[in-house]
């Protein structure tokens, strides 16, 4: 789960990292009643869960309350890529002497917390890291030691800091990795954190992204999701407990097991078309959870077709079949829905199915050629 960035920097302030003093508006008045209580030049900064905001317009100074006024307006009448601006992180502008990188990231091959730091802030740390990876610190953390005051000091040591801003930067980094570490994020990043003008480090934009399997140990996190979440078919397959990621291409995939939805995808992208999502319905789908999992695939205008691929084992090509029944009788779907049903009650199932519309076969690589043709009109349902 993505937090907005008032969300992170909220987050990192209660382990005693530095933030900009500010607050989110919701309205030109509200920034503009924010910029007045700052005193000083504002940073308006649209939150949207995508990068490169700055490029798209979506962060603006301002020097007076009326100025973040304007500029409120203009920002809350925009999108970024795709997503409308709804909030705005309003906060005091910060005279900035120098850009810094830090984060703490999972490692899977690992199977550790890395820590990274770089000189090179304010760009992306991939970039830095293919062109100049002398550039990049890193410090895979013992999990039975944690970062010890010393290890804070090798990721700070290249970055000229000096004797009293290398405690400020010890101390950022020790509450960086315990934040992690007990709020179950795979990635926290402060880019940049900054060396201000007078003397100080300061986090100056925060990425924060949390382990979705592990939101029952944090409820407040966990009560943020739904505002957090941008993509209508993933809310919604979200409600149903159904294990689905929005894709690009436009053809729908229901499959039982994990390991069966990346080889149908697999083989989609094999025959020359893409598919429109990953949906795992699970082991012992009953027919309600194939209801809810149409339901969530056709409300997604790019599907042109759809895949069912189902192998029984546990789930019962019979249930499935009776789920793909009602969806039909409820929906009544616009596009062609191609169907492969191997494994326990397979026999039943095709009979259920037998005198409906749709397009059968029998195995994945007939049932993924006739999606991808039905897709581009060559099939008819």
């Amino acid at each position: 789960m993505k937090l907005q960035e008032y969300q992170a920097k909220q987050l990192l302030a209660q382990y005693q990292i530095p933030i900009p003093c500010g607050e989110v508006a919701m309205s030109p008045a509200e920034a503009r009643r924010v910029a007045a209580s700052l005193g000083r030049p504002v940073a308006l900064k649209a939150q949207v869960l995508v990068g490169g905001r700055g490029k798209a317009g979506g962060i603006q100074l301002a020097d007076t309350p009326d100025a973040a006024e304007a500029a409120a307006a203009a920002l809350l009448q925009k999108e970024i890529k795709g997503l409308p601006v709804r909030a705005l992180l309003v906060e005091e502008a910060v005279p900035v002497a120098q850009e810094l990188y830090l984060s703490v990231m999972l490692d899977r091959a690992a199977q550790r917390l890395t820590m990274i730091s770089s000189a090179a802030g304010g760009v992306d740390i991939e970039e830095v890291a293919r062109q100049s990876p002398e550039r990049i610190t890193r410090l895979r953390v013992d999990p039975g030691v944690g970062v010890r005051a010393y290890h804070a000091r090798h990721l700070g040591a290249p970055l000229s800091l000096g004797s009293a801003l290398l405690a400020e930067f010890s101390a950022i980094a020790q509450g960086l990795y315990a934040m992690a570490l007990e709020r179950d994020a795979f990635l926290v990043e402060i880019n940049p954190l900054a060396r201000t003008a007078d003397g100080h480090l300061l986090a100056l934009d925060a990425k924060i992204l949390v382990d979705d399997n592990a939101l029952y140990r944090q409820p407040d996190l966990a009560a943020l999701q739904e505002a957090n979440e941008t993509d209508p078919q993933e809310r919604q397959a979200r409600q149903h407990g159904l294990n689905y990621v929005h894709l690009s291409g436009d053809i729908g995939c229901m499959v039982n097991g994990a390991g069966l939805a990346m080889a149908t995808m697999d083989i989609i992208q094999a025959y020359g078309s893409a598919p429109a999502n990953f949906l795992d319905i699970g082991g012992g789908a009953r027919a309600e959870v194939v209801v809810a999992g149409l339901r969530v695939i056709l409300s997604d205008p790019q599907v042109k077709a759809v895949l069912i691929n189902i192998f029984g084992g546990i789930t019962r090509c019979d249930e499935v079949a009776r789920g793909i029944v009602q969806a039909l009788q409820e929906i009544r779907p616009a596009v062609p829905l191609v169907v492969r049903l191997v494994g326990t009650n397979e026999a039943e199932g095709q009979a259920i199915l037998a005198e409906q519309r749709l397009l059968m076969a029998t195995t994945l690589s007939e049932a993924a050629q006739k999606a991808v043709a039905a897709a581009r009109g060559g099939l008819g349902r």
